[in-house]
């Protein structure tokens, strides 16, 4: 007959915790060891993470709020519990902290004090998006949310076209339909797929290529729920899909003929000369367009 041992009571520190990303059981023993015996839980939303704890009988010690627009004035508190030899646990709302959250600003800063930091592995919408996807995860570039201007956007696109292996970005709904028809314009027609309420009861994963997927959200509204895109890799052996007219538009709206030439023959791997050319005739027309 075994018999589970006690968990030994963690020592002081900042540990990193993930929590749930949607379904509430999602969380590991060992996070709630810590949250159970941490002195300081710093939490992107309070009231989120006192439901999360309430759920699992958890009363936190002392619950303080950590985000982008307080992080600067609570680093010193964390600081200092940590130098009074405390448990201090940091979480997100969802998932694992540090992704796309403030975090990183915190573990600078306990590093460079010298004190002890781990993390507590757990959910993740990217990873858990990257497996449902049915892409290539063998190498794969998270980029974060895009820029909600569309001309940034659109850039941001430019720079990630290169990158090889599987890219994963967040987006909000309300933007799903316009981000993917400019990924289909400055990536090319690239195989993708929306995750969107990840482990919850209305969990979706629509796959496909970016303009019908494009167009299928332009068509249906934006949908309920977090969303995370993945875009497959680029077909290396196929000619490049990209609407070179329309990438050349995009650049040329902020730069000179030769330097828009230069960033989407970078972006697409076409021939610098041809694209030149075709600037130069997109140019050309425009400017007869305009004169007529």
């Amino acid at each position: 007959m075994t018999h589970s041992s006690p968990s030994p009571s963690p020592q002081p520190g900042l540990y990193l915790v993930a929590t749930p990303i949607g379904h509430a059981r999602d969380i590991t023993l060992r996070a709630l060891d810590v949250l159970s015996a941490a002195d300081v839980i710093a939490a992107e939303d309070t009231r989120v993470t006192l439901s999360l704890l309430t759920l699992h009988g958890i009363t936190p010690r002392r619950l303080i709020p950590y985000h982008d627009h307080n992080g600067a004035a609570q680093r010193p508190k964390v600081l200092e519990a940590l130098a009074a030899g405390q448990v201090v646990a940091l979480v997100s709302d969802a998932g694992t902290p540090l992704i796309s959250d403030p975090g990183y600003r915190l573990v600078q800063a306990v590093v460079a004090a010298g004190h002890p930091v781990t993390a507590l592995p757990g959910a993740s919408s990217v990873l858990t998006a990257l497996q449902l996807s049915a892409l290539p995860s063998d190498c794969f570039t998270f980029a974060g949310f895009l820029d909600t201007k569309p001309t940034k956007r659109r850039r941001q696109l430019q720079d990630l076209a290169a990158t090889p292996g599987t890219i994963l970005l967040f987006e909000s709904a309300q933007r799903l339909a316009d981000s993917l028809a400019d990924m289909a314009t400055v990536l090319g027609d690239r195989p993708a797929a929306v995750a969107r309420e990840l482990t919850k009861k209305f969990e979706e994963v629509r796959r496909d290529r970016l303009k019908p997927l494009a167009q299928h959200y332009a068509d249906a509204g934006p949908p309920r729920g977090e969303v995370v895109v993945v875009i497959g890799p680029a077909d290396q052996d196929a000619a490049p899909a990209i609407d070179l007219d329309a990438a050349l538009h995009m650049a040329l709206q902020e730069h000179s003929v030769r330097d828009a030439a230069d960033r989407v023959a970078a972006a697409t791997g076409l021939k610098r000369r041809e694209v030149y050319a075709r600037a130069l005739a997109l140019t050309d027309q425009a400017e007869r367009d305009g004169e007529g």
